[in-house]
């Protein structure tokens, strides 16, 4: 039942994050998605825009926390759970929230990074090479490898060109490809990946 009324983003989030986490109960987790299920969203405006009655089922899926919610549902699992949409830097924003619970003594963290292209009628607000994509990491207290993330102010605006990848594929690549470090621009901030391996 709600594998079929996830949509297509949700199912994405939803294989990771059961992939990644397995059987572990109570591990809180942080799900972050930029656009979110925003092709739900559309379509519910324009069935309110044509009279047609909206769909309670399709309302509460294309809230920005369903697939957190789904994901503690199917599970039967009542552990902390945090939604995120921050922007471009909404996987840096994630990060921060993970390590915020896990300094509060949680012994791991799941975060789930997932997000997928904008409908067509927003296109024009498209500023990268959106593609559909999904990930997990379950995070621990740091060892002797680990990733430092720090950032600060900067005053011009966001400069990077409108093929770059979207930040959780960039991300992703740095951390498969072991990259020392890793600099990212975006809302007004600069954002500096470090992977430390002993």
């Amino acid at each position: 039942m709600l594998r079929r009324r996830a949509g297509v983003l949700s199912k994405m989030a939803l294989e990771v994050a059961f992939q990644c986490l397995g059987n572990k109960i109570d591990v809180p987790t942080v799900f972050s998605s930029r656009h979110g299920e925003a092709a739900r969203s559309v379509d519910l405006l324009l069935d309110l825009a044509h009279g047609v009655p909206l769909s309670p089922t399709s309302f509460g899926l294309s809230v920005h926390n369903a697939a957190a919610g789904l994901f503690s549902i199917a599970r039967l699992d009542r552990a902390n759970s945090i939604a995120l949409a921050a922007g471009k830097s909404g996987v840096e924003h994630a990060v921060i929230e993970a390590c915020g619970l896990l300094a509060e003594g949680e012994p791991e963290v799941l975060l789930v990074v997932y997000d997928c292209p904008l409908p067509s009628v927003f296109a024009s607000f498209q500023d990268c090479d959106e593609q559909s994509y999904a990930w997990a990491w379950l995070m621990r207290p740091p060892g002797d490898d680990f990733y430092a993330l720090n950032w600060r102010a900067v005053e011009d605006m966001d400069s990077h060109p409108d093929d770059t990848l979207p930040a959780g594929l960039e991300i992703l690549r740095f951390h498969l490809l072991k990259h020392p470090v890793l600099e990212r621009q975006c809302d007004r901030r600069r954002w500096c990946w470090i992977h430390d391996a002993k």
